[in-house]
């Protein structure tokens, strides 16, 4: 050991929502945490998020009328990944997940006082944060413990074995060009984040997705420097067939890095032939697949009035209004004017929409069989009154949701299964919650719910 090498009881790789999450609860159990960030901001894609955690059986949803419960947040979060999940991952998530809602309150994260559905829900349980504001209230909160020492600007660069017993031990990490090891008597949890923005990472796993093909948003640091420190060690990573692009993001626009989802509100998606193409109902991350097939990889969501009325700018995803104002909304008094504006054949789009009223009347879709606005909720609503509306949307990689094999104690497996000791996982450089799609909310959630069984299960060992 050099002097400048440091000894804690856990060492946290990352300060995101995971990483604050399991910082914050080891401190909370009595424990001293160093936590790493590669960047000068803590934060990372958590910060830049839709700010969305998904919840059930909460007080929010009481007040909101709302009936949900374990048992249709765990069948929903099954069904929309298609069942290409792990069983046992998404279970940890639906038996912990109302005790976090409550441990993030009591740790000064402000929920918005209304809900809405999205993207795989029956039900609405998208709960609302400002994500910034979130990730500063848990960072604070772990502050104040006076266990967690942050060290910024400092990367992570390979973990450390005991060379008897193979056990993770610690980091080699770097810090103003010096080199030196942060050791964890209990061992190393990564949260790392994902490799959004590693464009040679993504295109090896995922090469329909490309610069051609969407728009890549995360947080800078986000280039799998976990998933690869893991991977040197023999760890199994899976669902990284699926990393899909998000629909919804607006192609020119370059400041505003979030979906608008109308189709979760009525609206339809046509191409650029003024034909529909898909099941609008379906999960976003399906969605971002169906739209990169569609010529020039980008599309438009077209509604009415009262379509456009029932958004909520509460939700980020679900503010029309405020993507209007932006002037990012096209907007014309009749279905032919609009189809010039966006320059795809008026007849097509007039017989398009004209063909899915009829097909609301029938309570049938037989091109696509669209039965709800999203997932198993809401009922569909003709597209009739104008104003009409058109917003371009393309599909954009916020988050890789895939990465390293854990198991519901959040211990990296290898690729035998087996757990590699002393070292956990959580957040986004995790696999195996998502599957083959995506539930709003679940991303952020399963970063400090999972966060939280991380530390737990690293310091009961």
């Amino acid at each position: 050991m050099t002097n400048s090498d440091l000894n804690t009881t856990l060492v946290v790789v990352g300060a995101g929502m995971a990483g604050f999450a399991a910082a914050l609860q080891a401190a909370q159990d009595g424990n001293d945490v160093i936590l790493l960030e590669k960047l000068a901001e803590t934060g990372g894609s958590s910060a830049m998020s839709g700010g969305c955690l998904a919840f059930a059986g909460t007080d929010l949803q009481l007040a909101n009328g709302v009936d949900d419960s374990n048992e249709l947040l765990f069948k929903d979060l099954r069904e929309v990944g298609k069942f290409e999940n792990d069983e046992s991952l998404v279970r940890a998530y639906v038996d912990n997940q109302l005790d976090t809602y409550e441990w993030m309150k009591r740790a000064g994260v402000q929920f918005g006082p209304h809900i809405e559905t999205s993207s795989g829900q029956s039900v609405p349980r998208v709960h609302n944060v400002d994500p910034a504001d979130a990730v500063r209230a848990l960072a604070a909160s772990a502050q104040r413990t006076g266990r967690v020492r942050l060290l910024a600007d400092t990367r992570a660069l390979r973990l450390i074995r005991d060379a008897q017993s193979g056990c993770v031990i610690g980091v080699t990490a770097e810090r103003g060009g010096e080199t030196f090891k942060v050791l964890g008597s209990r061992g190393v949890v990564l949260t790392s984040g994902g490799f959004v923005q590693n464009a040679g990472l993504v295109h090896r796993y995922a090469p329909q997705y490309n610069e051609e093909t969407a728009v890549f948003i995360g947080g800078a640091g986000n280039m799998g420097d976990g998933l690869k420190m893991a991977q040197q060690l023999g760890a199994d990573c899976r669902d990284m067939i699926y990393i899909k692009g998000t629909y919804g993001k607006h192609p020119a626009d370059e400041t505003n890095h979030h979906s608008l989802l109308a189709v979760y509100k009525g609206a339809i998606a046509v191409n650029q032939n003024g034909k529909r193409y898909v099941d609008e109902s379906i999960s976003y991350k399906l969605l971002g697949d169906a739209c990169i097939q569609q010529p020039y990889s980008a599309t438009f969501q077209i509604f009415d009035q009262p379509i456009f009325d029932s958004g909520d700018n509460q939700t980020r995803i679900l503010d029309i209004e405020r993507r209007h104002e932006e002037g990012l909304v096209i907007q014309a008094d009749t279905l032919e004017e609009l189809a010039g504006m966006i320059e795809v054949p008026a007849d097509a789009l007039i017989g398009t929409v004209d063909a899915y009223n009829r097909y609301v009347d029938a309570g049938h879709d037989p091109e696509f069989g669209r039965e709800h606005l999203v997932h198993q909720h809401g009922k569909l609503v003709k597209i009739q009154n104008a104003p009409f509306y058109a917003y371009p949307s393309a599909a954009a990689v916020y988050g890789t949701y895939c990465g390293l094999c854990v198991d519901a104690a959040m211990r990296v497996l290898d690729v035998y299964g087996e757990p590699l000791a002393g070292l956990y996982a959580a957040g986004e450089v995790v696999g195996g919650l998502h599957g083959a799609a995506y539930m709003t909310g679940s991303a952020l959630g399963k970063a400090a719910i999972f966060g939280r069984i991380a530390a737990r299960t690293a310091l009961a060992n």
